[in-house]
């Protein structure tokens, strides 16, 4: 799974910097540069700061990024509690956006760890949230992915529906060329 440098909540520019907050700074480059080792261990001394400093918003950012780390490591068990962990503070705070993130990590961990009725049910939650924004482009990602899980999981006629309704939405835009191309991975879906 690839990870984007996303963080949860505002940090204050203004404010000088902790070490917890420079150790999680130096953690996110060393996971750009695929330095996973290095990565969590800067990403576990800045959550160690950041709760001795009771900083909910940096406990949020260093559970989230060891979620990644674990992760890109399969230790899927212990990624899904760091996540979890992150969630709860974000909910707590009302943070939809960081939320919204969280849950597409998760539903990411759990299609890579074969739970696929897990990834599923969060694929489908998303997609309720992108329809409810009128995301349309966040809709067809979804079912794209959500595709993608059906397929692991043997339910091909499950997938090549995820394409075709992600064709529709391309072909109601006038994407003629996307939603062709989504026809035909559905038909080769239920073919294969």
């Amino acid at each position: 799974m690839t990870t984007e440098p996303t963080q949860i909540g505002n940090q204050e520019k203004d404010e000088e910097k902790t070490q917890a907050q420079l150790d999680y700074e130096e953690g996110q480059q060393f996971l750009q540069n695929d330095k996973i080792s290095l990565a969590a261990n800067m990403f576990h001394n800045a959550l160690i700061g950041f709760e001795q400093e009771e900083n909910e918003k940096g406990i949020a950012n260093a559970s989230d990024k060891l979620g990644d780390v674990c992760t890109a490591r399969g230790d899927y068990e212990v990624a899904l509690k760091h996540y979890e962990r992150a969630f709860a503070i974000c909910h707590a705070q009302g943070d939809a956006f960081s939320l919204s993130a969280l849950d597409r990590k998760k539903a990411q961990l759990y299609a890579a760890w074969g739970k696929h009725d897990e990834a599923v049910n969060l694929y489908l939650d998303i997609i309720d949230e992108c329809n409810a924004m009128k995301n349309p482009q966040g809709t067809v990602k979804t079912l794209e992915m959500l595709a993608q899980v059906y397929i692991d999981a043997g339910k091909r006629d499950m997938a090549a529906d995820c394409f075709r309704t992600a064709a529709a939405i391309h072909k109601n835009f006038k994407h003629e060329k996307h939603a062709k191309a989504l026809m035909k991975k559905a038909e080769e879906v239920e073919n294969a």
